[in-house]
């Protein structure tokens, strides 16, 4: 007879798909271990299903353009931070693509972010991704900087897309047919996609910049304006990356 051990490792190492096929099997033992394996095995193919559905409705605006070849999600980060740049991407995914777990970046881990931007750029038609300075954004604004990096984004793509889709906003100065989603990296998977390589893109930017210039928790607080970073700017006085506009409260230059 099977040992519980060796089942436990063979549901633990099977993929969703043969999840259902396993768990025929071993419905029928009727050891307690066992039991409690199938019902583990159980939860998780309820949970893998649940995804499914999920990342599916997140198709829908894409599907709505199905006659366009190529359907581009654009998205930023950084609009807030007090230092370091805005960064846009946009990413044109296969009509195809079976990525599960794309998410708003902001509701996904650090680790899970870090995943699927591998997997983005492996599996995307295109990926282009645009970085703002805080120098422009000091001097056009911050709204400005965002449009200018998702043009930048755009330009960059080897493939160009033939209608957008953008989280929000209406991005001017382009030809390309866009459509504004209101809070459209939660509904879009291409906006979706574009958020998370954004986030890792400039938080990768932020990590960098902390052994730079040291002393503001740059790695940790990504530029944003935490009560340490705020303490550290009043203290220390700004550093080159800090955007000058976001700090007049903070400081007297």
């Amino acid at each position: 007879m099977e040992s519980i051990g060796a089942i436990r490792e063979k549901l633990k190492n099977c993929s969703e798909t043969e999840l259902p096929e396993l768990l025929g099997v071993y419905e029928a033992d009727g050891r307690a271990g066992v039991q409690s394996l199938v019902q583990s095995g159980r939860k998780r193919l309820a949970a893998y299903e649940k995804e499914l559905a999920r990342t599916e409705e997140m198709w829908h605006y894409e599907r709505l353009y199905s006659d366009r070849a190529y359907v581009g999600g654009i998205d930023e980060v950084g609009r807030g931070p007090l230092a370091g740049p805005v960064v846009a991407a946009c990413v044109i995914l296969p009509k195809d693509c079976k990525l599960l777990y794309i998410n708003d970046s902001k509701q996904l881990s650090e680790k899970k972010r870090e995943e699927l931007y591998d997997r983005i750029l492996e599996e995307a038609v295109s990926v282009g991704i645009g970085v703002v300075s805080h120098q422009v954004i000091d001097k056009i604004n911050i709204l400005q900087a965002t449009f200018q990096a998702m043009r930048e984004a755009i330009s960059m793509m080897s493939v160009t897309p033939d209608q957008l889709l953008v989280d929000a906003v209406h991005i001017p100065q382009i030809t390309i047919p866009q459509r504004g989603i209101i809070k459209g990296d939660a509904k879009s998977i291409s906006i979706a996609a574009a958020s998370i390589v954004a986030k890792v893109t400039r938080d990768r930017m932020m990590v960098e910049m902390d052994a730079k210039y040291p002393g503001y928790g740059f790695a940790g607080n990504k530029g944003y304006g935490s009560a340490e970073h705020i303490q550290a700017i009043r203290e220390k006085g700004p550093c080159e990356i800090h955007r000058r506009t976001f700090i007049r409260g903070f400081v007297e230059e």
